[in-house]
């Protein structure tokens, strides 16, 4: 488990069992402590889990949920444990690599050096940059992440994309107390909590939570997420956008 001065990186896998690579998830280990989570897969991806943490067993460790509760709940409930254990910054990494390992590391670097709550991997197609994404992705993304940013009410880039890391603040253990709304939409909800406070928390302010720009980011084939899941998780996002504002309203109702 996660020391007091660790950070932990949980990795959601569900169905990965020829994704996993252990020699990058042995590399992310040498910086952070990695929780393998396997979420009730139907393959060989928790016996994959087990013969990756038999190579690092002080450094990678494996949970197992034992039924499949989605990557939301998931990432959610294993975050809480780490930030019990006392790690001091938490985050998530999707499996399947599309967010390479070396810029994971990268990120939890800026945290380290910017005092920033929260780093965020973004997807943006700059020159020099190697952001390999499907045109309908991209500009389903770019519609889905503007109104993600009217729901959190903070200018976001790419709300969605699977490679986060937190500080372990009293901010960050309110906004992951309680299951969150969203199966798919969750980093949008997550941010959202963060920025709208709760009582007896102030709200992190938007310029601490970092969009970092990543220099290499590739679709894996076979995601999870379908176009047609992707616009059922768009409605979603009115259920976050009314839980938020009554959120805000809780902590700015004054204290008796």
């Amino acid at each position: 488990m996660a020391s007091s001065s660790r950070y932990v990186v949980v990795v959601p896998c569900y169905n990965v069992q020829d994704r996993l690579d252990a020699g990058e998830l042995r590399r992310l280990a040498e910086t952070v402590d990695v929780w393998l989570v396997d979420d009730g897969s139907a393959d060989r991806t928790r016996e994959r889990i087990d013969e990756i943490v038999a190579s690092l067993p002080d450094r990678i460790v494996a949970f197992s949920n034992e039924r499949n509760l989605g990557k939301a709940e998931t990432v959610r409930r294993h975050l809480v444990e780490s930030c019990e254990h006392g790690a001091r910054a938490v985050g998530y990494f999707d499996a399947d690599l599309a967010t390479p390992v070396g810029e994971m590391l990268a990120m939890i670097t800026l945290l380290e050096t910017s005092g920033a709550d929260a780093v965020t991997g973004a997807r943006v197609g700059l020159s020099g940059r190697a952001i390999e994404r499907s045109a309908a992705r991209h500009y389903l993304g770019r519609v889905f992440s503007t109104f993600a940013s009217i729901a959190i009410r903070a200018r976001y880039y790419d709300t969605q994309c699977g490679a986060k890391i937190f500080r372990n603040t009293a901010a960050l253990r309110s906004a992951i107390g309680e299951p969150f709304l969203s199966r798919w939409a969750f980093d949008a909800e997550l941010l959202g909590r963060l920025l709208a406070g709760a009582p007896a928390i102030a709200p992190v302010p938007p310029t601490s939570l970092v969009e970092y720009p990543l220099a290499s980011w590739q679709d894996v084939e076979g995601s999870k997420l379908s176009l047609a899941a992707s616009w059922k998780t768009a409605l979603e996002l009115v259920l976050i956008e009314r839980d938020l504002r009554q959120r805000r309203g809780r902590v700015a109702q004054p204290t008796p």
